[in-house]
């Protein structure tokens, strides 16, 4: 729950606690999803959202965590608390994104301060900020 609510904080640039659909493009984005397009964000958003202010406060951020799977098997790998490449494979495919692990590789390999070949939490909110 902590981690859900620090990646909340993280996503939400502007820190008005709720995350608008260019926020959350902007986020996918960082992970190297380029094609999430407006449209699916605002989509994503719409069906999470539960006074149809067109954000999502944390509790709907929390359902639209839970739809895509648990925190732990969207940002972690397994169960050492990192985001490895084959994780974030399966993240991007539940995203509709097709990535190889060789690419998903690269693309922690930019945020991959210690060289471990892995993102941890750190490195995930360096990430983020970028």
């Amino acid at each position: 729950m902590e981690g859900c609510k620090r990646l909340f904080e993280q996503i939400d640039e502007n820190g008005d606690g709720k995350i608008s659909a260019l926020e959350l493009q902007q986020c996918v984005h960082l992970i190297g999803k380029d094609i999430l397009l407006f449209e699916e964000a605002e989509a994503a958003i719409a069906a999470h959202d539960s006074d149809n202010d067109g954000l999502l406060d944390f509790g709907d951020f929390m359902r639209l965590v839970e739809d895509g799977g648990t925190e732990e098997e969207l940002y972690e790998m397994e169960g050492c608390g990192c985001i490895t490449p084959e994780s974030l494979k399966r993240m991007l495919h539940r995203l509709g994104e097709k990535r190889t692990v060789d690419e998903c590789r690269g693309m922690l390999a930019r945020y991959d301060i210690n060289g471990d070949s892995l993102l941890n939490f750190e490195e995930f909110v360096i990430m983020m900020r970028c």
